[in-house]
């Protein structure tokens, strides 16, 4: 009964209809469903957060969101293709080389017709994002390409930075924050939710042969690559996970100084977001540390379970 509650509330309020509706032009109207489409589909959590800021704040992030998300998911859907395939390799590169340059021409006011950059065009006139950013999430989500092992944690956090806090730091541009400050403590909150996504789906990573987990740790802790192919749950591998769980939850707490410092309608949102994040750790703990076989994961009544606190957290630190 209190989730069925708690759906209904959320989808009978004004934070589930109207996003839209403000916008004049049809096609840019359009344009910004197609982001909002994208946002849903792929991040649930991430989405669910957004919808508690103000109207044209959402429309913002699912902008950046889709392009995002496009980037990313170009190389996800050739990486099959490129593997040992120089030629497919070099065709993928020359479309993302392609996309900075369209990227160059949005920021100077002449987006194609594609809806993702007509949205973020629209989102560049009423916010100042350098373009260095999405420049520099294409060459993280490029990495993908020809890279599958991290020696150190070093070159983990280059990835999570290029792959997720710049994602973070668009965004706070569309937040609002009262002081340069913020921004550091927004680089964590993307390094805190990459490494949380990687602890999460550590299983499915090397079904693709991939290890993101650095080599220094697993030597640190006695783990072999050949034990997390094996999916062998010893003592040393739990040793590891909770080494990245607490990491994980480090840079969650460098995060917690920077959300006072953002705007006041967009602190509840990211708030729900970090912890809602952050209870993923906690349901790998409750899996046993079994992110082989369990993929860790919170319904929608758990997420919006935490709202009262999140609120009251908001207030309280205001």
């Amino acid at each position: 009964m209190a989730s069925w509650t708690i759906r209904s509330v959320y989808e009978k309020t004004s934070l589930h209809r109207g996003v839209t509706e403000e916008v004049a032009d049809p096609e840019l109207r359009d344009a910004y469903i197609h982001c909002r489409n994208i946002t849903r589909k792929y991040a649930k959590t991430f989405y669910l957060a957004t919808r508690f800021l103000p109207h044209h704040k959402q429309r913002s992030i699912f902008a950046i969101y889709g392009l995002c998300r496009f980037l990313d998911n170009l190389v996800d859907e050739a990486e099959d293709l490129v593997a040992d395939n120089p030629v497919k390799l070099q065709e993928v590169e020359q479309t993302l080389s392609e996309w900075k340059e369209k990227l160059q021409l949005t920021y100077e006011g002449k987006p194609s017709d594609n809806p993702i950059l007509l949205s973020f065009a629209d989102v560049l006139r009423r916010h100042h994002i350098a373009i260095s950013l999405p420049y520099e999430l294409i060459d993280g989500v490029a990495m993908d390409l020809t890279k599958n092992r991290y020696e150190s944690f070093d070159e983990l956090y280059d990835y999570s930075y290029k792959v997720a806090s710049v994602v973070g730091l668009m965004i706070s541009e569309v937040f609002g924050y009262s002081g340069k400050a913020a921004l550091k403590h927004a680089v964590d909150l993307g390094i805190a939710m990459q490494l949380t996504n990687i602890l999460r789906d550590v299983g499915e990573d090397l079904q693709r042969d991939r290890i993101y987990l650095p080599a220094e740790d697993l030597r640190r802790f006695g783990v072999s690559e050949d034990d997390l192919f094996g999916h062998r749950m010893s003592y040393e591998f739990r040793d590891l996970m909770r080494f990245q769980i607490a990491r994980a939850r480090s840079y969650y707490s460098s995060a917690d100084k920077g959300i006072p410092m953002l705007a006041s309608d967009s602190q509840v949102p990211v708030r729900l977001a970090r912890h809602n994040y952050a209870r993923i750790l906690d349901q790998i703990e409750a899996n046993g540390y079994d992110v082989f076989t369990h993929r860790a994961y919170l319904s929608l009544s758990r997420k919006m379970a935490i709202l009262p606190r999140v609120w009251w957290n908001t207030v309280w630190s205001s």
